[in-house]
């Protein structure tokens, strides 16, 4: 390699006449550059083996996701770096904290698995919450022991989102030790702020892709946090925080997708629809690539990629001619990936087996009296407030009010099951349910029909797992089989099937990305209130908590 380098050997591909983005000085160069063995030789003119003449045409490094659950995609990791690939992403760094939760260490072992057969790179964060909090129940538990079996193990980083946070702060001696045990420790803290942020910082937690507001990013950049600058289905942080991008700061920040349906990472893209939004934002795309290249590579001490010079992994992107970033070529380890369609698994899916306690239409109908403590839905946001509303004798689900029930199944021990009430879903009928349910994953449904709500259920647990709609007499079904989280189908059926999904719940009344505000429900890491297989749950005491009060 060095040989070839010095223009005394011959080199393998040898790019020619490409407008090439340098991160390092946030300038387009127009330059040619050699590659060796899947490496960049350098800047220059090189014999080669083959050439590519690119006509002028822009070229950027390959873009990395620095935040990502493949599991929230519905598609199989295939399937997933199928779809990314196309879109620029040629490094994918994921927490795989859902399948663990269901699945504990096999559920890691899997997706370690397929990375050899993966056109891009995909490297993990170890999930460091499973459960997300001692007090919930999911299929496994992994303590510090067990996830330091996976510490060195090729494509693992580090410790993925430190969300119990109540549980760092107050020293819980497993979840110190898990820290510890990493280099690399990434952070959930929605809301955290002044001495507690302080300490949460101080203990070793170094990012952070919960910020909402502009307050939030600036104190966490301030205490020498990086920033990941989120935008999925639910949770679209991006217009907000885009004015904390500055040159001092681009360095400190990266974008990343978090969770994100099947159906807006086809259609919309990835990181490159991060890179689009900013621009369109007002954003420098100067400043855009830093952040979805060397900055995310510099975060994670990926030495090895982020640009293209002497020595990194030649994966790179070609943009379509003309202002937009389009890419329309994208090459990993300097061979261009080609799609050439779905092709079968090449590592078997684990199937997650169920045991529940169904409740009944007549369990789901209910009569209150009293002060109800409700969840509503923030538009755009994974976050839920907690409303109080009095109720005076009040039949429920009440779709005239918005007022609908919500159920959470335990999955895993048929131990019973959890009723509330929630607001914003806009249910005018029918029901909808899934499997899909962070982080514990439970069955959960919501409906304005106390029958349809257990239909649905019905139909999620007899496909092993999946996302129903049921209403008007129909039942539109998605399977999940992959562990209850993903589809083991090509892409465009998982869209289709959400196409059918997202018409038949909107005929219902329902609101937008309905399914991804249910998977969040019982989520009781982010405030404000959640539902869980054991009731209502209130972060602000962090503690469940009765379904109706009286003064």
């Amino acid at each position: 390699m060095v040989r070839a380098a010095l223009g005394e050997g011959t080199a393998d591909l040898l790019v020619e006449n490409a407008c090439l983005f340098n991160p390092f000085l946030g300038e387009w160069v127009p330059t040619d550059f050699g590659i060796y063995s899947g490496k960049v030789l350098g800047p220059g003119k090189y014999r080669a083996r083959r050439t590519i003449d690119l006509a002028g045409t822009r070229v950027v490094p390959g873009l990395i996701d620095a935040h990502v659950h493949v599991e929230s995609a519905l598609l199989s990791p295939f399937e997933f770096a199928r779809v990314v690939a196309a879109h620029g992403t040629t490094t994918i760094v994921a927490d795989p904290h859902e399948i663990a939760n269901v699945l504990g260490a096999p559920g890691i072992e899997y997706m370690l698995s397929c990375r050899p057969y993966l056109p891009v790179d995909l490297l993990l964060m170890l999930p460091s919450c499973v459960p997300a909090t001692p007090i919930d129940r999911g299929g496994a538990v992994l303590d510090a022991d067990a996830l330091r079996q996976f510490a060195g193990r090729d494509g693992v980083l580090g410790l993925g989102e430190v969300m119990n946070v109540p549980g760092l702060l107050s020293q819980d001696p497993d979840l110190v030790a898990k820290v510890a045990g990493f280099d690399l420790v990434d952070g959930h803290a929605p809301g955290l702020e002044g001495a507690s942020l302080n300490a949460y910082v101080l203990i070793g937690v170094q990012s952070d892709h919960e910020s909402t507001t502009l307050a939030e990013g600036r104190d966490r950049l301030a205490r020498g946090m990086w920033l990941f600058v989120r935008e999925g289905s639910t949770e679209r942080n991006l217009s907000t925080l885009l004015p904390l991008v500055v040159p001092a700061t681009a360095p400190r920040m990266a974008f990343c997708t978090d969770d994100r349906h099947a159906d807006l990472l086809v259609r919309a893209g990835s990181i490159d629809d991060c890179i689009r939004k900013a621009v369109d934002a007002g954003l420098e795309l100067e400043l855009a690539l830093r952040m979805a290249t060397l900055s995310a590579a510099d975060r994670f001490h990926l030495e090895d990629r982020g640009a293209l010079t002497p020595g990194r992994r030649a994966d790179f992107c070609v943009l379509a001619p003309g202002e937009e970033f389009q890419v329309v070529r994208t090459f990993v380890g300097g061979v261009e990936v080609v799609d050439r369609g779905t092709a079968p698994a090449s590592v078997r899916g684990p199937i997650r087996p169920m045991r529940w306690h169904a409740p009944t239409a007549k369990d789901l109908a209910m009569r209150l009296d009293g002060i109800a403590r409700v969840i509503e839905l923030v538009p755009g946001q994974i976050q839920t407030r907690a409303v109080d509303i009095p109720l005076s004798d009040a039949v429920l689900p009440d779709p005239s009010s918005d007022l609908l029930v919500g159920v959470v199944c335990d999955a895993y021990r048929g131990s019973g099951y959890g009723v509330g009430i929630v607001q914003g879903f806009g249910l005018r009928a029918g029901a909808i349910a899934g499997s899909v349910s962070h982080d514990a994953h439970q069955v959960v449904a919501v409906g304005a029909e106390p029958e349809a709500i257990v239909t649905a259920l019905e139909a999620v647990t007899s496909a092993g797992g999946g996302l129903s709609v049921v209403g008007g007499g129909e039942v539109t079904l998605l399977p999940l089989p992959i562990a209850g989280l993903m589809s083991d189908r090509p892409s465009d059926e998982v869209v289709d099937a959400l196409d059918r999904l997202h018409v038949h719940a909107s005929a219902l009344g329902a609101c937008k990305d309905a399914f991804m505000h249910l998977s969040f429900m019982a989520l009781t890491v982010i405030p404000e209130r959640r539902l869980t297989e054991r009731g209502v749950f209130d972060l602000s005491t962090w503690s469940d908590v009765p379904l109706v009060y009286h003064e």
